[in-house]
Parts: C-alpha cells; sequence; structure tokens
C-alpha cells in the first residue's frame, strides 16, 4: 500500500471538510444558531460544497502539499491565504450568478478568516505527523554523493528536522575516512553504488560532489526508477537564492542578482 499518497489523499480530503466548515461556522456567526429565511443554510452548503475543487486546485498548484514544504512559514500561510481568498470571490460570484443572492460581507469576512486560520493550523499539525510517520517508516530513503562541507550540513539539517528523506548512506568518489557522517554510516566509493540502491531500497539520491559523475549517477537512477537530485554548490553555485524557471519550456536554473520582495510567490 503507497501510505504517502493515501495520507496526501487524506489531507485533502480533510482540507475539504474543514472549508465547509468554515463556512457554517461563518453562517452561524452572522445570522445567529437559527436557519434564516433570507439565506438558506442548504444553499450555503451546497455552494460551499461546488467551491471546493478550486480550493483545493489552488493549494495544489502552489505546491502547499509538497513533500518538502515546511507548513508553519509566512510563505505557506500567504498561499493558503490567497486559495481561501479566491475561494470566497468564488463562492459569492456563485451566490449572485445562480441565486441571485446578494451574500453578507460580514459572513464573508468570517468564512475567509475562519478557513484560513483551519487550513493553517491543520496543515501544520498534519505536517508534523506526516513527517513522524514517514520517517519512522524510513519510507523514503536518501542516498548522500560526497563527504563535503555542503553534504555535511544537509545531512544535520534532514535529521534534526525530521525531514521525510531519511539518510540511510553515503557514498564518496575519492574515498573518505570518516566511518559515520552525524550518524549515518559511510558505505564506500561510487564502485558500491548498485549494490547500495538495490540493498538500502533508495528512493532519493543527494548528489553532493563529484561533478563528473553526474551522467553516471543521473543513469543509475533512471534504471533503478529513484528520484534524483543535485546540490547547487557541485556546479560551484553557491549564492543560495539560485532557482528554477522555464525558458520557453527549458527548465533553467537562475540566479537573480537582487533578490526583489515577494518574487517568491509567484515561483
Amino acid at each position: 500500500m503507497n501510505w504517502y499518497r493515501f495520507l496526501l489523499v487524506k489531507w485533502l480530503m480533510t482540507d475539504a471538510l474543514l472549508f465547509i466548515v468554515a463556512y457554517c461556522l461563518a453562517y452561524f456567526l452572522r445570522v445567529g444558531f437559527i436557519l434564516s429565511s433570507d439565506y438558506q443554510f442548504g444553499v450555503l452548503l451546497l455552494i460551499a460544497a461546488l467551491t471546493v475543487p478550486f480550493l483545493l486546485v489552488s493549494l495544489v498548484t502552489t505546491r502547499v502539499f509538497a513533500l518538502s514544504r515546511r507548513q508553519y512559514t509566512v510563505r505557506n500561510a500567504l498561499y493558503i491565504g490567497y486559495a481561501c481568498f479566491m475561494s470566497a470571490a468564488l463562492f459569492t460570484l456563485i451566490n449572485y450568478a445562480y441565486f441571485k443572492i446578494s451574500v453578507s460581507r460580514l459572513l464573508l469576512m468570517y468564512a475567509i478568516i475562519l478557513s484560513f486560520v483551519l487550513l493553517w493550523f491543520w496543515h501544520i499539525g498534519f505536517e508534523r505527523f506526516l513527517r513522524w510517520f514517514l520517517v519512522r517508516r524510513r519510507y523514503f530513503k536518501a542516498l548522500i554523493i560526497g563527504d563535503t562541507r555542503e553534504s555535511n550540513v544537509l545531512i544535520e539539517r534532514m535529521i534534526t528536522s525530521n525531514n521525510p528523506l531519511v539518510p540511510v548512506a553515503v557514498l564518496d568518489g575519492r574515498g573518505t575516512k570518516a566511518m559515520h557522517i552525524h550518524g549515518v554510516p559511510v558505505l564506500g566509493k561510487l564502485n558500491k553504488l548498485d549494490e547500495v540502491l538495490q540493498k538500502e531500497g533508495i528512493t532519493h539520491l543527494i548528489q553532493c560532489s563529484d561533478l563528473e559523475q553526474s551522467l553516471n549517477l543521473l543513469s543509475a537512477c533512471r534504471t533503478a526508477n529513484i528520484t534524483y537530485m543535485l546540490l547547487p554548490s557541485v556546479l560551484g553555485i553557491v549564492e543560495r537564492d539560485e532557482r528554477i524557471e522555464s525558458l520557453e519550456g527549458q527548465p533553467v536554473t537562475q540566479v537573480s542578482p537582487k533578490q526583489q520582495v515577494f518574487t517568491w510567490f509567484f515561483r
């Protein structure tokens, strides 16, 4: 059973449920704990349900559910807030276009605030559970290539942050005297690559050095159906503000001369 996909589906379903709950709470906060005859509760429930797919698409396209995304960050909160605000706009449009009902501005304000708060706090809690579950089961196993300063920092951060990608082995192309790096065993040189990939059940390979071996490593990942990842430092890029962009459909690594305010919001 693919537990990761199963949990992602559950995450989407609970987001949909919390969104509808937020609008129900907003309704009763606005009209009191009664069923208003001016704006029927059933109509609100129906339109909120119709708005749910748009909310989920907004969250998915902004990569809120990405494996490496930290849910508590301001950036992620803005993405969730954006999805909630746009969903409220669609909710208003459906009310007016199909039911000829003008929605109370106070109800909309309650709905936006409640949906944002419920979704954000739920995402923070679910992310912690998801990371704990995946790490405990060692669902994603990462092989680190290279014993370098960058790889040492990366391994330490992955372990301390309870990252779902669990580093389970290190290989170094030139050989290293270290037996362990932050508790992760060093299993030798790259001549053991195929053996380690198969024996350890590797799902992700992270290249931190040995640029000349990139094609061989990528080929091995393709053959074994493994995700290949490359640290920019291997290419000599150490600015730490690099990102992948699309140039006429061709992916390129971009390093801007100066980081502009909020440009990350459009990545």
